[in-house]
């Protein structure tokens, strides 16, 4: 059974939602969660265990509107039924109220297999959080009207530069593969502060695990599962430009290296931690001064060698 579109609600006989709920955006293709171990007897005990951020009464008009599906056939699922842990879901996220990203994507490559996009700042690749329709993918899914569309690899919302799609399902596992077994080159430039004491290239090898608050990531102490190498390309007077290649690809690596040296991008909210308000949300004056600025790589379904440049500037 084909999995419904979001704007097309089965009939399940339950109450409608309310129509400001029901003109909420939401996401052109469905977040997939397997269930985890819990105590809880239902669904929707579950899920509001899960994301306790959402609330009870709108994950109750996810399931009333036939928003919570079986992934293995599409079957729209009821609140009731038995939690069962296990159980892969598909769910459509909705946000109430999605700040506009006021700037534009750019298609650097397309072909039959990939699409290059260079990502703007502050736009999210994927849905999370407040941002819904308002995220890379999203768009890119509304130009091409190609559900099957996925990043082969993520970049912080924060972050500009360049994003690598798959787009269709039968070759996705070999352009995984790249990322996975770090055949891939990825270069990326940053401004940030001067570091005259120290020898440049350098590598910085740490151990990066979850920080406090949980958005945030830390360096610890123990086996090193992190590796920057970084670069000076150019040296000013208050700031530096420096080529940065992850080895690996921890969540905020180059941001936490980079403080970590003594040197925070500049732009960076997190690193230091900054207070900060919904309102920042849509303030765009002050861009992370990160941008993804190269991929090479070969390719593996032909043995061409890809590399693509960004065309935005820091």
């Amino acid at each position: 059974m084909p999995i419904p579109p979001p704007d097309a609600p089965f009939d399940l006989g339950l109450p409608q939602a309310s129509a400001p709920h029901a003109s909420a955006p939401h996401a052109p293709a469905p977040s997939r969660l397997q269930l985890p171990p819990g105590p809880w007897s239902n669904l929707l005990d579950g899920l509001c265990a899960r994301f306790p951020a959402i609330g009870r009464e709108r994950w109750w008009e996810r399931f009333a509107r036939g928003r919570v599906l079986d992934a293995r056939d599409g079957r729209a699922l009821d609140a009731a039924e038995p939690y069962k842990v296990g159980l892969e879901i598909l769910y459509f996220r909705e946000v109430e109220r999605e700040p506009r990203i006021p700037f534009e994507e750019r298609i650097v490559h397309a072909d039959e297999r990939l699409l290059v996009v260079d990502k703007p700042h502050f736009l999210p690749v994927a849905p999370a959080g407040r941002f819904v329709a308002e995220t890379l993918l999203a768009r890119l899914q509304r130009r091409y009207r190609e559900p099957d569309l996925a990043p082969l690899h993520r970049l912080d919302a924060a972050t500009a530069g360049l994003v690598l799609f798959s787009r269709e399902r039968a070759s996705r596992g070999a352009y995984q593969a790249l990322f996975r077994e770090r055949r891939i080159d990825k270069r990326y430039l940053a401004l940030a502060p001067p570091l005259p004491a120290l020898a440049f290239p350098l590598l910085r090898r740490s151990r990066i695990e979850p920080g406090e608050p949980f958005f945030l990531m830390r360096e610890a102490d123990g086996a090193a599962n992190s590796e920057t190498t970084v670069e000076v390309v150019s040296r000013g007077p208050r700031a530096w430009t420096y080529a940065l290649h992850p080895v690996t690809g921890r969540k905020h690596q180059l941001r936490v290296h980079m403080a970590a040296l003594g040197a925070p991008i500049l732009g960076d909210r997190f690193y230091p931690l900054q207070a900060r308000s919904e309102a920042d949300d849509e303030d765009f004056s002050q861009p992370l001064k990160l941008l993804a600025q190269s991929l090479r790589f070969v390719d593996p379904l032909d043995g061409r060698e890809r590399w693509f440049e960004s065309g935005l500037a820091l």
